[in-house]
């Protein structure tokens, strides 16, 4: 494990205007201001989505006075680099980012013989309380803008394209971004607006051009949120984090479901099945002997009959010093047996990024703690 700490402080990048928080239209109006052709939005487009640059003096074929000027009015680097984690097989990355105004969050580079997986936050920190997730026990502070979303996918898209930039990985490069999961710090239909924009940029064939498919959105399970996803015409994954069968244990780990509950949660997925034709899957982080018993798996597949999903088992990324634990390979094999016996197709997610605390929240968390105590 290989881990650089960077030394980042809240910069005059507020007082300036966010690139990545413009339309293609609202770039050209922005550039009107300056008194500047329209041509030149797409040139700058096009450098930042599809040539990566992180910043404007790479962007060599405008004129040097309109490079200075835009560095000196606006940025289209809204993150900055704080740490650095590198597993041991060099196979994930993780990366804990410092915005503008101090606030950090944190994506992850997972990579796979034929995938480059991005893990990406929607949110600093989250508000939905979940007690066995680090993110949660610093509670939200605040949305992410949509400039901050596309910003970690475009910092992990310009390292995978360029084989000169650090650190060294498993994999050889140039490569780019195929797969995109927003499952980092965050609930991503808490922060509805903004995370729709930033998908629709990084799906957008003239900006960054993911396939929709290669996208997946996890969710704790806000009911009317989903109902709302279902309508917005993207072919975006959907996962549903419900991590246990009945409403008495699910409350206990996922204080949102007092508002809505698990028949209330199954019931959008099946509207959402129905309208957009796409198969869900549920997330169901097994915690020793909290939620992996066989009984609780006999009332998952009960409970799932006749939804068109499947499940995705996770072993639990533990945090130190907490209750919560991963369940043993044995029992997790158990559970998933019974889950396919009845008739419910079932994963058991690859473990990944244990020993760099590559559950959501646990960098941030870890480096907060150390700056407490120095």
């Amino acid at each position: 494990m290989t881990i650089k700490t960077f030394i980042t402080f809240p910069d005059e990048r507020q007082a300036k205007r966010s690139l990545l928080d413009m339309d293609e239209q609202q770039l050209a109006d922005f550039l009107a201001e300056l008194g500047e052709a329209k041509f030149r939005a797409r040139q700058i487009w096009e450098w930042i989505y599809q040539r990566y640059a992180g910043d404007f003096e790479s962007m060599t074929d405008l004129p040097k006075t309109l490079r200075s000027r835009l560095a000196e009015v606006a940025t289209v680097a809204s993150l900055t680099l704080a740490t650095e984690v590198v597993s041991a097989d060099r196979d994930t990355i993780k990366c804990l980012f410092q915005l503008h105004d101090g606030q950090t969050i944190e994506a992850v580079l997972m990579l796979y013989d034929q995938r480059r997986t991005l893990c990406i936050s929607s949110q600093a920190g989250c508000a939905m309380g979940c007690t066995f997730c680090a993110t949660a026990q610093g509670g939200l502070a605040r949305n992410l803008t949509s400039g901050e979303i596309v910003a970690q996918v475009l910092y992990f898209a310009r390292y995978l394209a360029d084989p000169s930039l650090l650190p060294d990985s498993n994999v050889e490069r140039p490569t780019q971004v195929t797969n995109i999961v927003l499952m980092g710090m965050g609930e991503p239909l808490h922060n509805y607006a903004n995370v729709w924009t930033a998908l629709r940029r990084i799906t957008d064939n003239s900006a960054f051009g993911l396939g929709a498919r290669h996208i997946t959105l996890s969710t704790v399970g806000l009911a009317p949120m989903i109902d709302r996803m279902a309508d917005e015409g993207l072919q975006i994954g959907l996962a549903v984090s419900l991590h246990a069968p009945n409403d008495s244990l699910r409350t206990s780990l996922v204080p949102v479901n007092k508002g809505y509950s698990v028949d209330a949660v199954l019931e959008a997925v099946r509207r959402y099945v129905v309208k957009t034709h796409r198969r869900v899957t549920f997330e169901y982080a097994l915690m020793c002997g909290i939620n992996d018993s066989p009984g609780l798996a006999q009332e998952l597949a009960a409970k799932l009959q006749g939804i068109l999903c499947h499940v995705n088992l996770i072993p639990l990324n533990p945090i130190p010093d907490s209750p919560f634990q991963p369940t043993s390979d044995e029992d997790t094999e158990h559970f998933a047996q019974i889950l396919r016996a009845a008739g419910i197709p079932t994963t058991v997610r690859l473990r990944r990024g244990i020993e760099i605390n590559a559950g959501c929240g646990q960098l941030r968390q870890s480096r907060d703690a150390q700056n407490r105590t120095s």
